[in-house]
C-alpha cells in the first residue's frame, strides 16, 4: 500500500512561485513514475509534468519553461517547482504514482490559487 501526501500549495500573486512536494510511503517509489496533475473548477484533470524512474521528464506545453519536476529517491519525494505563475494555473494539484498497471495511487490534492 502506498500513501501520497502533497504539501506546498497556497495563494500567490501572478508572477510568483510555489514549490509543491509529494511524499510517498512504501518501497516502490524509486522504481515508479511520478506525475503531477491538476484540475481547475469545471475542467477535466490534466497532466502537468511527469518524471520516470530514470528521471526522463515531460511537461505539458502550458507549463514548459515555468515548471520543473524533480525527485529525491532517498526521501521518497517528488517536487514541482512552479515559477512565473499565472491565474490560469489555479487548480487543485494532485500527485500520482504509477508502476505498471497494477500500482496507481493518488494523493489528496493541494490547492494552488494565483491571483491577478
Amino acid at each position: 500500500q502506498v500513501q501520497l501526501v502533497e504539501s506546498g500549495g497556497g495563494l500567490v500573486q501572478a508572477g510568483g512561485s510555489l514549490r509543491l512536494s509529494c511524499a510517498a510511503s512504501g518501497s516502490i517509489f524509486s522504481i515508479s513514475a511520478m506525475h503531477w496533475y491538476r484540475q481547475a473548477p469545471g475542467k477535466q484533470r490534466e497532466l502537468v509534468a511527469s518524471i520516470t524512474s530514470i528521471s526522463k521528464i515531460n511537461y505539458a506545453d502550458s507549463v514548459k519553461g515555468r515548471f520543473t519536476i524533480s525527485r529525491d529517491n532517498a526521501k521518497n519525494t517528488v517536487y514541482l517547482q512552479m515559477n512565473s505563475l499565472k491565474p490560469e494555473d489555479t487548480a487543485v494539484y494532485y500527485c500520482n504514482l504509477r508502476f505498471t498497471t497494477v500500482y496507481d495511487y493518488w494523493g489528496q490534492g493541494t490547492q494552488v490559487t494565483v491571483s491577478s
